[in-house]
């Protein structure tokens, strides 16, 4: 395979397809308007997997054409952070929007489809080798960042345009599988907690009882919701029930000093994207001491609950060890049919809105819910019946959920493997092309 060196500049068809945001007080959030052309700034970045994504400020369509011009970014287009984040790295995809326009914070890169892939520039970008160098470039005055100057003049060495669209569809379709997870994902947990927002917090079978109306679930199940309401609004002969009702508190922790570095490579941390989304990150960096996690237990963030961060850790993870942060709760459930019911339930809005009302600190960062105090929240209504047919209706929609997440970290793994490899010509297109075959 041929490279030829140059600087990403060169490589993308000139510096000018290399361009940042508008300077200094020129965009600020005073120029937000809640309709016209999106702005991208950090929490747009990585949203979707390789996609721009999440929610948008936008301004103006007159003030896009008029003072931004010279900062639009456009399907295909890739957005790198500039300060903030270092290491983000987006592609600007088809939809829902035409065009945008980059914050002060990101750079966007137009290149030359005649000379370049755009999408091989995005795993250019996300190579070792391309974060080596933005690594010893970085300016650290002030906030640390990285420049225009410095991405255009990035050091480079590319084979030609064929073999970038193949190393580029290659990791593509690793991609493209774990998002594909992702989203079958999102409509999974969307399904399971519709499911136990029907039954315990809506009361719908109850209520299309007393309204008449026809089951619309099976006649097995049907039969077990009660046909009233009782004086307090729940169903008839239902229990109230607290948290730790439900589940105990695990304080089994482990102390890292006590082990080497290489004993933590067999330890994997969970951690959540900007979607909320959980992932692992290894756990080697530890610095203190941690909670251990059984197999079939819950993780419930101590943090703000503005924003959910729940985990069900199963049976049927990965092959490691697994450790979390103390930020967490370890919740174990009293009951194994509950384990779905209490992680719909921690997801569900009353639950969250008691838990915001529970928040002590000073400032939003350094907020946090006291676990024992949690602990003796009220869950929800229900019969011991119910609990454990909710069980097993859920816990095959969370089970493919688990199994989505396990083999997305996989082919997580094998891209950023094949990555290197592939830019630097280590291994062929053929040889990656097989391994990918394997693997789905």
């Amino acid at each position: 395979m041929k490279f030829l060196q140059k600087t990403l500049a060169d490589a993308v068809g000139g510096a000018e397809r290399i361009s940042g945001g508008p300077f200094g007080s020129k965009l600020t959030s005073n120029d937000y308007r809640k309709f016209g052309i999106p702005v991208i700034r950090g929490s747009n970045m990585e949203s979707n997997g390789r996609w721009i994504g999440g929610n948008f400020a936008f301004v103006s369509v007159e003030r896009a054409e008029k003072e931004y011009k010279s900062n639009i970014a456009k399907i295909d287009d890739i957005i790198v952070t500039q300060r903030g984040t270092l290491g983000q790295v987006s592609i600007v995809p088809k939809h829902p929007y035409a065009k945008y326009v980059i914050s002060q914070s990101q750079m966007a890169i137009s290149p030359d489809k005649n000379l370049v892939n755009s999408h091989f520039i995005y795993y250019y970008l996300k190579s070792p080798q391309f974060s080596r160098y933005a690594d010893s470039q970085i300016i650290q005055t002030g906030v640390p960042h990285i420049n225009l100057g410095i991405l255009r003049n990035a050091p480079c060495m590319f084979p030609d345009l064929d073999k970038q669209k193949q190393i580029a569809a290659t990791l593509g379709f690793l991609d493209d599988k774990i998002d594909l997870n992702r989203r079958t994902n999102e409509t999974l947990e969307a399904m399971a907690r519709a499911l136990f927002r029907d039954w315990f917090v809506d009361f719908g079978p109850t209520r299309a009882k007393m309204a008449g109306k026809a089951p619309y679930l099976a006649p097995e199940l049907w039969e077990l919701f009660p046909d009233r309401l009782d004086e307090e609004g729940k169903p008839e002969g239902w229990q109230s029930l607290l948290l730790a009702d439900l589940a105990t508190l695990s304080k089994s922790s482990i102390n890292p000093a006590q082990f080497s570095d290489e004993y933590f490579l067999h330890f994997s941390l969970p951690a959540f994207d900007k979607g909320m989304m959980p992932h692992l990150v290894k756990g080697e960096a530890i610095k203190s001491g941690k909670f251990s996690l059984p197999s079939n237990s819950i993780l419930l963030s101590k943090l703000n609950p503005e924003t959910p961060r729940v985990w069900m850790v199963t049976a049927h993870e990965e092959p490691y060890q697994r450790i979390c942060s103390t930020e967490f709760m370890v919740l174990n459930p009293c009951e194994k049919d509950w384990l779905a019911l209490i992680y719909c339930a921690c997801l569900s809005q009353p639950f969250r809105e008691i838990l915001q009302g529970m928040v002590t600190g000073t400032s939003k960062s350094h907020q946090r819910v006291q676990p024992l105090a949690a602990m003796q929240t009220h869950l929800l209504h229900a019969t011991d019946i119910l609990m454990r047919q909710f069980g097993l209706t859920a816990q095959p929609l969370l089970a493919k959920i688990n199994f989505n997440r396990n083999e997305s970290n996989t082919l997580a793994q094998l891209r950023d493997f094949l990555l290197p490899k592939l830019m630097s010509g280590n291994i062929s297109v053929r040889d990656a092309e097989k391994m990918v075959e394997d693997a789905a």
